[in-house]
């Protein structure tokens, strides 16, 4: 991989870099087609960015409805059309009779898979519903999935595959806070967020723990804007919904959307 090709990405990222770069040049010299596991939004950033400085390559990408956050993408030569081709995915829908079910949260969805030994990668969207869920997930895994998982948090659950066609999403729910902020510095919001000390917050930033818009970002003082996404490992994710303006004493108001 050339110098100048690692120089745009963070060092964690270069082994995806290399993988995603040897997906695209088999596809354009040896006119294969490869369908990844699912990526999340950096992930299919990079991709993209590196198919675009190669004409003989097309690529779709798609993670089963319009507003999926992780997507399968479909790499293939440039005179192939994709429209049509299936994207290997599929809904597992888990529900239960017990009570309990309604208690269960995204990352209890989320381990009781992992706990099978299932790669992150096989795993798409996780949509949180009043009886269950229903998870996107890739098809060549599907029926191991039904198999093997039984129970998630201690519920006793049902597994079932169903068609994209059958997905039931639900929004992502925010919980809004509102702050006032010496600086947009990473650092300064995040320690407000996560109700953590200013040299508390320092340790997991520097430690690569803190991805900003997927992105691994290290440097405690990168500015934050409306828009962007901050997962801290451990913490939890926020995003930055609205810098509005300046108080009297010169501090910024930012309102904070916190995933529950």
């Amino acid at each position: 991989m050339r110098t100048e090709i690692y120089e745009h990405f963070h060092p964690d990222e270069r082994d995806y870099v290399d993988r995603a770069s040897e997906w695209i040049s088999h596809a354009g010299a040896y006119h294969e087609q490869k369908l990844t596991d699912f990526l999340d939004p950096r992930q299919q950033y990079i991709l993209e960015t590196l198919a675009s400085k190669e004409d003989k390559v097309t690529i779709r990408v798609d993670g089963g409805y319009m507003a999926s956050e992780r997507k399968r993408a479909l790499i293939a030569p440039d005179y192939s059309y994709l429209d049509g081709e299936e994207m290997g995915i599929q809904v597992l829908s888990i529900t239960s009779d017990d009570h309990k079910v309604g208690t269960l949260e995204h990352g209890d969805y989320l381990g009781a898979l992992l706990g099978l030994g299932i790669k992150r990668g096989k795993i798409g969207d996780i949509h949180v519903l009043d009886d269950g869920c229903h998870v996107l997930v890739a098809s060549e895994i599907g029926d191991f999935m039904t198999m093997h998982l039984q129970q998630v948090h201690r519920v006793h659950v049902w597994t079932e595959l169903l068609p994209v066609a059958s997905l039931r999403t639900k929004e992502v729910a925010l919980e809004a806070l509102d702050l006032t902020v010496a600086s947009l510095r990473l650092d300064g919001i995040a320690s407000d967020v996560y109700k953590l000390s200013r040299s508390k917050i320092l340790t997991p930033i520097r430690a690569g723990r803190c991805r900003v818009n997927w992105k691994v970002e290290e440097n405690p003082s990168t500015p934050l804007k409306a828009g962007d996404v901050i997962s801290m490992q451990g913490f939890g994710r926020f995003k930055v919904l609205e810098t509005d303006g300046m108080t009297k004493k010169g501090r910024f108001r930012v309102k904070i959307g916190k995933f529950v």
